[in-house]
């Protein structure tokens, strides 16, 4: 039995007897083999190369190291090899030492490996911040090979405190491990790992993305179609990737992107090189993960637009009510002193349809910030299905439609956009032209790839001038027709 068929058959047997509440205090979800043959194929390796060292955190069961030390059999002029894995879950350090035993019992290669249990962030935080009694010159590694752990962890927790500089709010231990791991790289050193997608974009992750991105780059991106199909026996809805980055300041010009349906084609994997300026762009280093040449086009389209929501008066906001919450102020009927209160089901084929017949469509309260003036907006569903055909889908609200209310309120399972004046009906509808346009669909689901409309990430999203999206609302008005072929012909006309 080969090493690394070994390491999979003793996880999969570790995995059967270990509840999966208790491999969640870690953050614990192991990679399979095809994954983990997939990221050890993507270090670049010399001919001329004599001696490696490598670096796991994380380490787990060890399937990354030994699918890597694995490869490396194949290269005769490598000579010794040196891998440190770390690992502190007391109840995986017994797998990783046999693993990791048998794996250098086949190994033809000289290879050192040492196990550490400490904190992979704690025990390096002095190192990291150059403090007291810090290393002089601490170990840094030709090549680093992670599956981080995903788990968020408290704002004030130690390992957020060691890294302040890349924290906002409550973070994530796996963008941590990745910043870690970026600092223990040599100079051109590589680094492969599968983590979440959710770092790409977002406010939250935006001090991770500058100090990352300015340190190294990347160099090659895997997407994974199906959500629920990367991580083997395990039930883990995760927008997962793969990223291997070099650590240089040197910017190529592009980037490799594959794309594959799970993690058992790696074999059936689509390839494009996308141009990094249109991958990394923007100041809060965005990462767009285009796949072709129509979703380069549909981001330097839209990028020629130098204003956003923001810039010109107008931003995207989450509607005001949790309805859960505030269940006693809801009525199923209009009653004295009763507002609307808008649900995504209200939004229906680019109009806001009002009464609905929907239970707790109307709400009864003093409280302000449940209220809103009842003024024309464009709503905007926060919630589609991984299935639907778009991602951003909108309404126009017209004020006219309900001239007896004075307030009105949004559930907060949609978005409404808001102007610091009132906005006029050619306003809304040019903003429906743009959010209902393929382009911006297309543009949205390269910035996320989840299934929730982000306002962060609509307010950082490229628009025309207050005058273009008047003009727009006027051609659309004059269509009488609010479809997505209309919306785009109208828009094309502008970009």
């Amino acid at each position: 039995m080969g090493m690394l068929d070994f390491a999979i058959r003793t996880t999969a047997e570790y995995i059967e007897h270990m509840p999966k509440n208790q491999r969640k205090e870690y953050g614990q979800f192991f990679t399979s083999k095809e994954t983990a043959v997939f990221m050890a194929g993507l270090f670049e390796i010399s001919d001329k190369c004599q001696t490696l060292s490598i670096l796991d955190p994380g380490a787990g069961s060890g399937i990354l190291s030994v699918a890597l030390l694995e490869r490396l059999q194949h290269f005769t002029a490598i000579k010794k090899v040196r891998l440190v894995c770390y690992e502190n879950d007391p109840n995986v350090l017994k797998l990783l030492h046999k693993n990791l035993e048998m794996a250098c019992a086949q190994s033809q290669l000289e290879v050192i490996y040492e196990i550490v249990s400490d904190n992979y962030i704690l025990s390096q935080a002095a190192d990291y911040n150059l403090m007291l009694g810090a290393n002089v010159a601490p170990v840094k590694y030709d090549f680093i090979i992670g599956n981080p752990p995903y788990k968020k962890i408290a704002k004030d927790a130690s390992e957020a405190m060691a890294m302040k500089d890349v924290c906002y709010g409550a973070p994530n231990l796996y963008f941590l491990f990745a910043t870690m791991s970026m600092f223990n790289l040599k100079d051109e050193g590589e680094m492969v790992y599968i983590i979440p997608r959710s770092w790409t974009s977002g406010a939250y992750f935006k001090r991770f993305r500058q100090k990352f991105l300015s340190e190294g780059v990347l160099e090659h991106i895997h997407l994974f179609v199906s959500r629920d199909k990367v991580f083997e026996k395990e039930s883990v809805l995760q927008e997962t990737i793969i990223i291997k980055l070099r650590k240089t300041r040197s910017k190529p010009k592009t980037v490799t992107i594959t794309t594959t349906q799970s993690n058992a084609d790696f074999s059936q994997r689509t390839i494009f090189e996308a141009p990094y300026s249109t991958v990394v762009n923007g100041s809060d280093s965005y990462v767009y993960l285009v796949t072709n040449a129509d979703e380069v086009e549909a981001l330097n389209s839209l990028n020629k637009w130098e204003n956003t929501l923001p810039s010109i008066g107008l931003k995207m906001k989450t509607g005001l009510t949790v309805d859960f919450r505030n269940r006693e102020a809801l009525r199923d009927v209009a009653e004295e002193q009763a507002v609307p209160l808008f649900y995504s089901q209200h939004i229906q084929s680019g109009k806001v349809v009002f009464p609905i017949g929907k239970e707790h469509e109307y709400l009864v309260t003093e409280q302000r910030g449940l209220l809103q003036p009842n003024k024309n907006y464009l709503f905007v569903k926060r919630f589609t299905a991984k299935e639907e055909h778009r991602r951003l889908q909108c309404g126009v609200y017209l004020a006219k439609k309900h001239p007896e209310y004075s307030q009105i309120s949004t559930q907060n399972k949609i978005n409404f956009i808001d102007g610091m004046r009132d906005l006029s009906e050619c306003i809304v509808y040019g903003l429906y032209v743009l959010f209902n346009s393929t382009l911006y669909d297309c543009y949205y689901r390269i910035l996320n790839g989840s299934t929730q409309v982000n306002s962060t990430e609509v307010n950082s999203m490229p628009v025309p001038s207050m005058d273009v999206i008047e003009a727009m609302g006027k051609e659309l008005i004059a269509a009488h027709d609010m479809s997505e072929p209309v919306c785009d012909r109208i828009l094309r006309g502008y970009v």
